[in-house]
């Protein structure tokens, strides 16, 4: 239990470091960018609690299927979570998109707030699409107590983002965001990398 909750309070030092270092990044592009990044954040924090929701069905399901080393049940638990969160983040990408602008408006009367926030708004909309794949593998490698490999997972993507953000750096704040994306999806392609080690674990 010790090793677990150690694995996973890193993993969460590090996401939260690089969503800090974002902030601090935008600030230093002036305080309309700053703004705007604040309230498309808001998006993200919805995204994380709706999405979080599947990821803890699969942690639950897989967690089921490994204690009794059903390699099937796992398979099945995998599918079903996955279907449900990808129909999910579609639909909240959609979401986003449809009503992204009216949000921003509520959220902010200055103008200029407005219109710069509307310029980033299509990253929040690919967000739950490019992220769906590491909250659902979060889940079901917690489940599954391979936090060691989520930890790794986590370490390489931060280093995605790091090198993404200094090579897009000219860029501004879509350099930024893209980096945020792309460290969303090495997280799932890291995570998809280390899955295989669960079932042959069974």
């Amino acid at each position: 239990m010790a090793s677990v909750n150690t694995d996973i309070m890193i993993r969460s030092v590090l996401l939260q470091a690089s969503f800090t270092s974002f902030l601090f990044i935008a600030a230093g592009r002036g305080d309309e960018v700053l703004a705007a990044n604040q309230i498309l954040l808001q998006f993200l924090e919805l995204m994380a609690y709706l999405l979080d929701g599947f990821a803890f069905s699969a942690e639950t399901l897989v967690g089921q299927a490994v204690g009794a080393r059903r390699r099937a049940a796992l398979s099945r638990a995998v599918r079903l979570t996955a279907i449900w969160g990808v129909g999910g983040a579609v639909l909240m990408g959609a979401g986003f998109a449809a009503l992204g602008p009216a949000a921003i408006d509520f959220m902010t009367t200055a103008q200029d707030v407005r219109d710069s926030a509307r310029v980033f708004l299509p990253w929040v909309v690919a967000a739950p699409v490019v992220g769906i794949a590491s909250y659902m593998l979060d889940g079901i490698f917690i489940g599954a107590t391979r936090t060691r490999e989520m930890l790794k997972a986590m370490a390489a993507s931060v280093t995605v983002y790091v090198l993404v953000l200094l090579v897009l750096w000219d860029l501004g704040n879509h350099g930024l965001w893209a980096a945020l994306m792309a460290m969303n999806a090495a997280r799932g392609v890291t995570m998809a990398l280390y899955y295989p080690r669960i079932p042959a674990s069974l």
